[in-house]
C-alpha cells in the first residue's frame, strides 16, 4: 500500500479509502468485520463513514458496526484513521437534529462517538453545505470539539469551490486551520469538479477524496458483465449506460489492451490526478477489496492518460473553462 499526507496536514493515510456505506444494508456484520480486518492486512488505514449510513435499517447502524469491530481489539482503532460525517437528519423529525448548527454538531458528534465506541474521530466532515448557519458558528463549535479532544481535523463533502473559499477565509479570520479535505463525486465519467472544486482544494491545501470512483459501477466492466449475463441495469443506471455506452465500450476495450480490469483502471486514473488523496471504495465482498487495492500498483504513462482523456474529456480549470 502507498501512503500520502492528507492535504496540508502531517496525517499519513492510505491511497485507498475504505468506504463503509454498504455495512449493514448490503453487507452483514460478520462480512463487514472481515472486510475491515482484510483492509488492515492490506495496509488500508483510512476508513470513511457517516452518521446517517445504515438508513434502510436505521440511521447510525453503520457506525455501530464499526464500533463493534473497534471493541473487539483496541488495535483496530489505533491503526485506523477514522472519518465520519455530520449534516443529515437522523430520523428524529425534530428541530436542531440535522445540519450544522453548533447545537447539532455537539449532539451529533457525541452520538457518533457513542456508536463508534471511541473517544475521538480523526476527520469530522460536513456532509453538505449549510446555507443557514454562519461559518463563525460552525468553526466555533469545531474549535470546542478539538479542544475537548473529540475531533482532530475538519473536512467537507459535496462543497462547491466557492463554499471551500468561504469556509477557509472564515477560518483564517479566526486563526484556525479550517478544512483539510473535500470529498466529492469524481471519476472518469463525471469530471465536473475539475473546473472549480479541484483548483480551490489545491489552492487551500485540501486533500480530495473522490466518492463513486467507478460511477456507480459503470466503469467497472459493466458492458462485459451485461454480455455475460452477470449484471442487468435498470432505471437511472440503465439510462446513464445508454448515454455513455460508446465511451464505455472504448474504455473497456482500452482496459483490455492495457491488460487491466476496467475497475482497477478507473481507480488508477484517479490516483494519477493532482490533488487526489485516494478514492473511496465500498466493497461488498473481499474480492472487490482486493481488486481496489491492486489499482495502487498500476502506473499509467502519459500516452495512456491522454487516451483516457480522449475517451472521457475533462475540463479546464476556472475561469478558463468559462472564458476563452
Amino acid at each position: 500500500m502507498e501512503f500520502t499526507q492528507l492535504g496540508r496536514t502531517g496525517l499519513n493515510v492510505s491511497r485507498i479509502v475504505l468506504g463503509t456505506m454498504n455495512f449493514g444494508p448490503l453487507t452483514e456484520v460478520g462480512d463487514a468485520h472481515a472486510i475491515m480486518d482484510a483492509a488492515h492486512d492490506k495496509g488500508v488505514n483510512f476508513f470513511d463513514t457517516a452518521n446517517g449510513y445504515g438508513r434502510s435499517i436505521y440511521p447510525g447502524r453503520t457506525e455501530e458496526i464499526i464500533g463493534e469491530w473497534f471493541a473487539k481489539d483496541a488495535k483496530n482503532r489505533e491503526k485506523t484513521v477514522l472519518a465520519t460525517k455530520v449534516y443529515g437528519d437522523m430520523g428524529q423529525e425534530w428541530p436542531n437534529t440535522s445540519r450544522l448548527s453548533a447545537l447539532n454538531i455537539r449532539r451529533a458528534l457525541d452520538a457518533s462517538l457513542k456508536r463508534l465506541q471511541t473517544d475521538y474521530v480523526d476527520l469530522y466532515q460536513f456532509h453538505h453545505i449549510d446555507r443557514n448557519t454562519p461559518w463563525e458558528e460552525i468553526w466555533q463549535a469545531m474549535e470546542v470539539a478539538v479542544q475537548q479532544g473529540k475531533v482532530l481535523y475538519a473536512g467537507s463533502s459535496n462543497f462547491a469551490g466557492w463554499h471551500i473559499a468561504q469556509a477557509q477565509e472564515a477560518a483564517a479570520r479566526r486563526n484556525y486551520v479550517g478544512l483539510v479535505s473535500e470529498q466529492s463525486l469524481y471519476n472518469l465519467a463525471q469530471r465536473d469538479i475539475e473546473r472549480e472544486v479541484l483548483p480551490a482544494a489545491q489552492a487551500y491545501g485540501l486533500g480530495v477524496i473522490p466518492w463513486s470512483p467507478l460511477h456507480g459501477g459503470l466503469l467497472g466492466g459493466v458492458i462485459r458483465k451485461e454480455n455475460e449475463g452477470v449484471r442487468r441495469l435498470e432505471g437511472r443506471s440503465k439510462e446513464t449506460l445508454e448515454k455513455l455506452r460508446p465511451q464505455i465500450e472504448q474504455y473497456e476495450a482500452f482496459a483490455d489492451e492495457l491488460g487491466h480490469e476496467p475497475g482497477e483502471l478507473g481507480l488508477a486514473w484517479l490516483l494519477h490526478q493532482p490533488g487526489v488523496t485516494g478514492p473511496i471504495v465500498g466493497p461488498r465482498t473481499m474480492e472487490q477489496l482486493e481488486s481496489a487495492v491492486r489499482a495502487v500498483d498500476i502506473k499509467l504513462d502519459e500516452k495512456s492518460l491522454t487516451r483516457l482523456d480522449e475517451i472521457f474529456p475533462g475540463y479546464k480549470t476556472a475561469p478558463e473553462d468559462y472564458a476563452w
